[in-house]
């Protein structure tokens, strides 16, 4: 071969300088094939339509003549002209036979996986040929179509192909694809449920308790692709499960329970703007690869390829309308749904719908009944993913008669307002409650609010918080985006002033912040991947009204009075909620807190945030998803960090130093001293005597109503930092004194009540404090008699039932739970301050910005304590609120979880048996998304609270286990297990003696076989979703490189099976591990390299693909069953090959080389050569000479 090679040329010509024998091979085919087709074009004169014009084969012949044509006779010449067609025609016929030998067609699927560029160069040679040649036309051995078909992409050369009978049948069920089953109860065994990590995942971001830094479109895009790519379906497959999660996740919140949580607008959102986004990205990555290549080839292939996801989705869509159980919209978006369906009733009438804004419907049809397909189709259609030729699906609307004219003044508001009409009171009212339908409109907002008047500009802001955030979800990222904008408004060109210039926004920025201050919208801001950006905008205003003197208010159009002590207030409990500041302070010294999400502070949300504006157009999708910005945006990429903001920065030092230790070292007279004074003087100067706290504070301080109670408000008009350093020494003061009798506890509460009150960014101070001095476990526990403090009594005893109720309905019993026990109810005295203060606000809007700080911060401090302080807080909490009864009930029930790992290990035995249809008689038996999320929470039975799914009551629990390794050890333990219990009930004694008996082998269980490994498939989908969910890309990682090689090593009881099946289960496992693995990997570095994620990748796979090929060399003792370890190491080799190609090339080649050797040593030739022919170049060569080995 390097004889060939010195003659050939053929490195020189190919560019890739390796001397192995099976590499110069694959060159020398290569070659061959290429002179052949390059000959024939130059037979038929097509080699100059060409993007080349010339052949890097063939010498130029104009100058060449064979024997003089004036010396042959015209008969001679036909003679010649003859031999010359059957030559071109042999030339191309012997191409086709190149491309369907075994051997020779695996040699140049190699040159095609691994030498791209010259591949390419290849196929449009061979276009030409296709498109022009007359004499592949008049073959009869060959047509144009079987060129095309024989160098498709779709063709598998390297096909796996096992050699026994029983491996054969286990590999032809590895893969499984369509949706062909219901999804309202999926089963077990149904496709369906392939797309179950989707409905965790949706599920999993409704929590309230997590705001997320990264965005869920990119989480969710990662996560598609990935089921899409190992479970080996179609796009509009995929498509139409992506759909069914979404709308799922909105059916479950038909009905909810009433409590302080993200709710149905959210998952509107994530229905109709995040999943709607997700297949945006996903169609405009292809057809962004597509318009690259259609521009660098000039044989213009983009016909044959283009559209194949827009088709997808626009099939997915059309068999969306089977599943009308899903999409009956929820009351409060029908009216929503019937003017979709009007829109396209009055398209087919011919009927004018007023410049895509909400209709003017003149002539709404009487039955427009819509559903959330129709508002999906809206979403679709106003993201270019559709056109209105959706409007003549069959069965999509249903014409009806006509009413009289009348047009509802709600549609006509943003027409107006685009006609020029100026924003009256009325305007604005509409404008709030209606959502804008097109981007121009919220674009003509936002320039209001940039140029307008002042009144006009509060105006705008109102409107852009209103219904086109919440519900604007064609245009929900925009709208955010204008917020945040507004949020940091530039320095005028003429602004001279000492103190910073957003003072003079005041009003504007108060507007933004309170209309932004809502669960909901917080979650939607987390959802969209925003909440780095308005961390970011926040802590300017932080920093500038936090530092700034209450000597200047404002008058609000309402005529209330704003001061900066109000804005900085807003600001900074709005900010404090984007990161986890409610924390147990344990959690933050804790070796084992969970690393989804726990680091998050100040300065990641600042790092993260310059990250993100700095790669805006590094990657290809987030190239795409600025190309969607409205251009009127203007986004600074300038980076920020806390040394910008030296207030903020001393705060948050503050805060740490309090939860790390108790304070001291105040001296009398300083200044801090002197607030303190004050600060006390105003929270009791209702108490008519003095008070001396006990502790060493060195203050001096008073509780009393002397000569500085009336004046402290005026002695604390100073800046809101100063004011928030001094309350952990006041605080201090008053819980002294509360605990040595100085002090009542109805005295202390109204206390803390009035300095919150005073400064309501006081709250987080107070919440630091005492969640700190509940830790140290210094203080006595507060007696909850109902006299100094409030009693649970009333209803302690029925709390404690429901949630002993709630966990046997999910098959976890937990012994030592006491109820209706007969102690006195206790708590911790700094706990019993901070809930004798959360039930003394009154639920209103005002009230709801600060208990959405203070609420998960009492229920984490809770659930840290020991029980029952769950359950008395809930008790008292739901006296106050009974409509919050149910999730209060479920929120105590969680503490079980955070106290008890029996209890976890329980809950997730019953996750595994309920989904794979494995549950006991109590539970439901079906199987499937169904059984594990059921239908939401809340009391939907007569006679009490409903049973909770038990993947709900997971997702609500896992953030609060602390050691995830455990629980990714018992995952792996009960996936083995439910392998175990599926092959037991897949197979019956008498169906295994037929089996055994049978000469065709596994022949007659294949049906049997194929439904087990379905539901094997699904156990290791729930289980890796599981995993991903609770600890992210850390522990996926720990489980590739140390928990599954540790369980390989180790000797395992179950091994031991008895009966005949022992062998097939001991291979179950192998496979479930293997799609377990990869399930794992996929899901936290996606199946590309587009995720930040993916970067880690390489060093984790080659650790663990360096432990395989130790295995299969023989080099590991390995403590499992053999079979199982043959299973796992061919299913996951066979699956990265099959599933996430883009992987192989990343790993080093020598531990290819080596896990191919071990494949081969255990009769796996043709794993072994398809794994080598997806290392690169380096490979290649070895794939080559092992083509040529088996193929002989």
């Amino acid at each position: 071969m390097k004889s060939i090679d010195d003659v050939a040329h053929l490195s020189q010509i190919f560019g890739v300088q390796l001397c192995e024998p099976g590499f110069l091979l694959v060159e020398f085919v290569f070659s061959i094939v290429w002179q052949l087709l390059d000959a024939s074009l130059d037979d038929e004169g097509l080699l100059e339509l060409g993007a080349e014009k010339n052949s890097r084969w063939l010498p130029r012949q104009e100058g060449m003549e064979i024997d003089g044509h004036e010396n042959f006779s015209e008969k001679r010449n036909e003679h010649h002209e003859g031999l010359h067609k059957v030559n071109t025609t042999m030339a191309i016929e012997l191409i086709g036979e190149f491309l369907k030998n075994k051997l020779t067609s695996r040699l140049l699927y190699l040159a095609r996986q691994n030498m791209p560029s010259q591949w390419g160069g290849f196929i449009e040679q061979l276009q030409l040929l296709v498109v022009h040649s007359a004499a592949l036309r008049n073959s009869k051995h060959i047509t144009p179509d079987a060129f095309l078909q024989l160098t498709s992409d779709t063709r598998r050369v390297l096909s796996r192909e096992c050699k026994t009978i029983s491996q054969h049948e286990f590999h032809a069920v590895m893969f499984s694809g369509s949706l062909k089953s219901s999804v309202g109860q999926c089963h077990g065994a149904s496709q369906s449920a392939v797309w179950l990590p989707i409905d965790l995942f949706l599920e999993d971001t409704m929590d309230g308790s997590q705001v997320t830094t990264t965005s869920a479109i990119e989480n969710l895009i990662s996560l598609v692709k990935a089921l899409q790519a190992v479970n080996r379906t179609t796009w509009h497959d995929t498509f139409l499960g992506l759909w069914i999660a979404a709308l799922r996740l909105v059916q479950r919140e038909r009905n909810p329970s009433e409590g302080p949580v993200p709710r149905l607008d959210t998952c509107l959102s994530m229905l109709l703007s995040i999943t709607t986004l997700v297949v945006a990205n996903i169609i405009e990555e292809e057809e962004s690869e597509l318009i690259d290549e259609t521009q660098q080839s000039p044989t213009n292939q983009r016909k044959e390829k283009q559209g194949k996801r827009r088709k997808g989705l626009i099939t997915s869509l059309q068999l969306l309308g089977d599943y009308e159980g899903l999409l009956t919209p929820p009351q409060p978006v029908s009216s929503v749904a019937n003017q979709a369906a009007a829109k396209a009733t009055m398209f087919i009438s011919g009927l004018t719908v007023s410049n895509g804004y909400s209709m003017s419907i003149n002539d709404m049809p009487v039955n427009c009944s819509g559903n959330l397909r129709h508002l999906i189709v809206e979403a679709c259609i106003a993201r270019n993913m559709l056109d209105t030729s959706a409007y003549l699906w069959p069965g999509y609307v249903t014409l009806a008669n006509q009413v009289p004219r009348s047009v509802p003044s709600q549609t006509l508001g943003w027409l107006s307002l685009m006609n020029g009409s100026p924003l009256t009171p009325s305007m604005i009212n509409i404008l709030v409650s209606t959502p804008a339908s097109s981007l121009p409109a919220i674009e003509k907002i936002y320039e209001i609010a940039v140029d307008g008047s002042d009144d006009e500009k509060i105006s705008a802001a109102a409107i852009l918080c209103g219904a086109s955030l919440v519900r604007g979800w064609n245009i929900q990222e925009h709208t955010i985006l204008f917020i945040i904008k507004l949020l940091s408004p530039p320095v005028p060109a003429d602004y001279s002033g000492s103190e910073s210039h957003l003072i003079n926004y005041a009003p504007l920025l108060n507007v933004l912040l309170v209309g932004i201050s809502s669960v909901d919208c917080v979650q939607i801001l987390s959802l969209h991947g925003l909440v780095p950006l308005l961390a970011g905008a926040l802590m300017p205003i932080c920093e500038a009204f936090g530092s700034a003197v209450p000597e200047v208010s404002w008058t609000l159009p309402t005529g209330e009075e704003l001061s900066c002590h109000a804005v900085f207030s807003n600001a900074f409990t709005l900010l404090l909620r984007l990161w986890r500041f409610e924390h147990p302070p344990i959690d933050h010294v804790m070796g084992d807190v969970p690393p989804v999400g726990s680091h998050l502070s100040p300065e990641y949300l600042l790092l993260v945030r310059n990250s993100l504006l700095s790669s805006l157009g590094t990657s290809t999708r987030r190239q795409l998803r600025r190309r969607r910005f409205s251009k009127i945006l203007s986004l600074s990429v300038e980076p920020i960090f806390m040394d910008s903001f030296p207030k903020l920065k001393l705060w948050y030092r503050q805060h740490l130093e309090c939860i790390a230790s108790t304070f001291s070292g105040l001296v009398h007279g300083t200044p801090v001293h002197q607030i303190v004074d004050a600060l006390l003087n105003l929270m009791f100067r209702r108490i008519n005597r003095g008070v001396q706290p006990s502790t060493s504070t060195n203050s001096g301080s008073s509780l009393s109503s002397g000569p500085g109670a009336e004046d402290a408000q005026a002695r604390l008009k100073i800046s809101a930092w100063d004011i928030l350093e001094a309350t952990p020494f006041a605080l201090d003061a008053a819980l002294t004194a509360c605990a040595h009798g100085r002090l009542s506890p109805r005295e202390l509460a109204t206390g803390l009540k009035d300095l919150a009150d005073f400064l309501p960014a006081s709250l987080a101070t107070i919440v630091s404090y005492l969640s700190a001095e509940v830790t140290r476990g210094i203080w006595k526990p507060a007696s909850m008699n109902g006299t100094d403090w409030p009693s649970p009594a009333v209803n302690l005893s029925s709390v404690e039932q429901q949630i002993k109720k709630i966990l046997a309905a999910t098959g976890v019993d937990v012994p030592s739970l006491s109820v209706g026990g007969t102690s006195l109810a206790t708590l911790p005295l700094p706990l019993a301050a901070l809930v004798s203060l959360t039930i003394t606000y009154k639920l209103d809007k005002m009230s709801e910005r600060f208990l959405t700080l203070v609420g998960p911060a009492l229920n984490a401090l809770a659930a840290g304590c020991p029980w029952p302080c769950m359950p008395i807080i809930a008790s008292l909490w739901a006296q106050k609120v009974k409509r919050w009864s149910d999730y209060l009930v479920f929120s105590a029930s969680r503490t079980v979880f955070h106290h008890n790992s029996d209890a976890v290990v329980q809950l997730l035995k019953s996750c595994f048996a309920s989904t794979l249809g494995l549950s006991p008689p109590h539970l439901s038996s079906n199987g499937g998304v169904g059984a594990l999320l059921g239908h939401g929470f809340g009391s939907h039975l007569s006679g009490g609270i409903s049973p909770v799914a038990p993947g709900i009551l997971y997702l609500r629990v896992h953030r609060s286990v602390r050691d995830v390794m455990f629980m990714t050890e018992e995952i792996l333990s009960l996936l083995m297990h439910s392998v175990r219990d599926i092959a037991s009930s897949a197979w019956t004694r008498g169906a295994m003696e037929k089996l055994k008996k049978s000469k065709y082998g596994m022949r007659y269980g294949k049906v049997s076989l194929a439904a087990a490994m379905t539901r094997v498939k699904l156990a290791a989908s729930l289980g890796s979703s599981l995993v991903w969910i609770s600890g992210g890309l850390n522990l996926v990682q720990s489980l590739i490189n140390e928990t599954l090689p540790s369980w390989f090593i180790s000797v395992h009881g179950l091994e031991q099976e008895g009966g005949e099946s022992g062998g097939l289960v001991a291979m179950l496992r192998g496979y479930a591990l293997a799609y377990f693995a990869l399930f794992c990997g996929t899901f936290a570095w996606g199946v590309d390299s587009e995720s930040a994620a993916s970067k880690k990748r390489p060093t984790v796979l080659k650790a663990h693909l360096e432990f395989l090929a130790s295995a299969l060399e023989g080099k590991i003792s390995l403590g499992c069953d053999w079979a199982t370890a043959w299973a796992y190491a061919s299913g996951f080799v066979c699956l990265m090959v099959a599933c996430t190609p883009k992987w192989v090339p990343e790993v080093d080649v020598d531990i290819l080389k080596r896990v191919s050797k071990g494949l081969r040593q255990w009769n796996e030739e043709e794993l072994a050569v398809a794994l080598l022919g997806l290392g690169g170049v380096g490979t290649m060569g070895a794939a080559a000479e092992l083509i040529i080995e088996i193929g002989l």
